[in-house]
């Protein structure tokens, strides 16, 4: 995996992560990656509000995500941050109600350029992601990646259960139907 390189979203990177997004339609009905980052009664759920929101916490340095380059080119990426910075996760209550450990990152989203797919760039976003977490302090990290056993599913947002296994990440319990909790302390 040596052509790609992983550099943090900052300002700087902004275009290229924004050109990614661009060429497929604001991804996931032109979320811009923003559904973690606010509560539904908070969203405008319009393409260019969720344009301008990421762009907005992402000029604050309060959206976080490793970015995966081939070149000079955006192909994947994975966001990562704190709970108050994430606080929309998928099955919110039932995690809340099980909780029994609040993270220091939550990693919440990994896409891939559908150009690249299937050569194992999820895997590289989240070790950038982890990367990224490390070099601030590190902690503890959970992602909540679909539990399909295998199972092929048409959109995984976050990845699966056995990507997180890889990368060193212990299942906790499941949530909702078909995702989890994993857990990896980062040095």
């Amino acid at each position: 995996m040596s052509e790609y390189e992983v550099r943090a979203l900052t300002p700087d990177t902004w275009d290229g992560f924004a050109a990614l997004v661009e060429r497929h339609n604001g991804v996931f009905g032109g979320c811009w990656c923003t559904w973690f980052h606010t509560m539904p009664a908070e969203k405008e759920r319009s393409y260019e509000a969720n344009r301008l929101l990421k762009k907005r916490l992402v000029d604050q340095r309060r959206a976080h995500a490793a970015l995966v380059f081939d070149g000079a080119e955006a192909v994947a990426w994975c966001e990562f941050g704190s709970p108050a910075e994430l606080p929309n996760i998928h099955h919110r209550k039932q995690y809340e109600a099980e909780l029994d450990l609040t993270p220091d990152y939550r990693i919440t989203c990994i896409f891939v350029d559908r150009r690249y797919r299937h050569r194992g760039l999820s895997a590289v976003a989240l070790a950038g992601a982890l990367d990224l977490i490390a070099a601030v302090g590190g902690g503890v990290v959970e992602g909540y990646p679909h539990d399909n056993a295998g199972q092929r599913k048409a959109v995984l947002y976050n990845g699966t259960r056995a990507l997180y296994e890889r990368a060193g990440f212990d299942y906790v319990r499941s949530k909702g139907m078909g995702n989890c909790v994993m857990r990896r302390t980062v040095e």
